[in-house]
């Protein structure tokens, strides 16, 4: 590592200075490697979509940068593919088996079912164990029986509490993610609290209700001013932009909770003696991005998907700040021989994206 890269010691009381996270990328030429990855994907009936993933992931990876350095993807289209492939022949035999076998049919789901937390791990590892940063990998030490709690005993148990246990499901579950993920031989410690998960859901109940209500209104009195029925009047019009403007409140609600656990996630979690994070994603931003990047796409036929993407991101490189301890030169990577072949390809089938950004 060159001499420009590495944090200056600080001085005896002094803080570390915060790195802000950058992303170069742009939404023209990532439409450029969009549009090359749909048409050959349809092209091929699917199969360049390995591909056309790690084309994707290596361009966002490549184009964020920290303290000067790049991160890497360093999964292959193989390894995607082989997974997929695996994925699809799976899902035929399940669904032959239980058009022709009902009873072994429900079995097969059942048994499904019990390896959900095992998928999910999986999933993680390979997502971080193909994440690189200083030639420092990622890893994920989850384990099955801590994943099926959350992931699986206690959303189901939630449905019972007419969902108010949700919350703290939530909690548990972004606990255990982040909790179980190692940066080289370095842990990630997260100290997260239910009462801020039940304050997000709350305020996006209530803004939810609130604009659900005034939408409502605002087109039924436009439904009154169609007088002729027989025309494409205003109340026609109306009921032709229900959709939208659901897809537009739903955006806006999503952007906001995102923002603000976003937010109270990076600001209690660090990288032991590596680093800390700092998010300082404003809600209502956040909440207009990605409501006018879900109208951009729907009022493009889905071109405007490439500068909506590129835009979001953006938006939280811009609000995460991350400071360097003079642990991150002494990081040692454990994380290359972490999984059996067998676990790596089975891996390969549950695409996980999961990211401190």
């Amino acid at each position: 590592m060159d001499s420009t890269s590495t944090p200056a010691a600080a001085e005896p009381g002094s803080q570390p200075t915060p790195s802000q996270l950058l992303f170069t990328g742009n939404g023209k030429e990532y439409f450029g490697i969009w549009i090359v990855n749909m048409l050959l994907t349809l092209v091929t009936l699917g199969i360049y979509s390995a591909w056309a993933t790690v084309r994707t992931k290596q361009y966002f990876y490549g184009h964020t940068l920290l303290d000067g350095h790049r991160f890497d993807y360093l999964a292959t289209p193989i390894q995607i593919l082989k997974g997929r492939l695996l994925a699809v022949g799976l899902f035929v035999i399940y669904s032959m088996i239980s058009s022709y076998f009902p009873l072994v049919g429900a079995m097969m789901a059942f048994a499904l079912a019990l390896l959900v937390p095992w998928m999910i791990n999986q999933g993680l590892k390979f997502s971080m164990r193909m994440t690189r940063y200083r030639n420092i990998r990622f890893a994920f030490r989850g384990n099955y029986g801590e994943a099926m709690v959350n992931f699986v005993v206690l959303p189901f148990v939630s449905i019972f509490t007419l969902y108010l246990l949700m919350p703290w499901v939530l909690k548990r579950i972004d606990a255990y993610i982040h909790s179980n993920i190692r940066y080289g031989d370095k842990p990630v410690s997260v100290q997260l609290q239910g009462k801020e998960y039940y304050a997000a859901a709350l305020l996006v109940i209530l803004l939810g209700i609130l604009t659900m209500m005034l939408l409502g209104l605002a087109l039924s009195l436009v439904a009154d001013i169609n007088i002729n029925p027989g025309e494409l009047g205003a109340g026609n019009f109306g009921v032709f932009l229900i959709v939208p403007l659901y897809l537009f409140v739903i955006s806006a609600l999503q952007g906001i909770y995102q923002a603000l656990i976003r937010n109270h996630i990076l600001n209690n979690a660090q990288i032991d003696e590596v680093a800390e994070f700092k998010s300082t994603l404003a809600p209502l931003r956040y909440a207009l991005i990605l409501a006018t990047n879900a109208a951009a796409i729907v009022l493009t036929a889905g071109l405007a998907f490439p500068w909506a993407k590129v835009r979001k991101v953006r938006a939280l490189a811009e609000a995460t700040q991350v400071v360097l301890l003079p642990g991150a030169d002494h990081v040692l990577d454990s994380a290359q021989q972490a999984d059996s072949s067998f676990a790596e390809e089975a891996a390969n089938v549950f695409d996980v994206d999961i990211s401190l950004t």
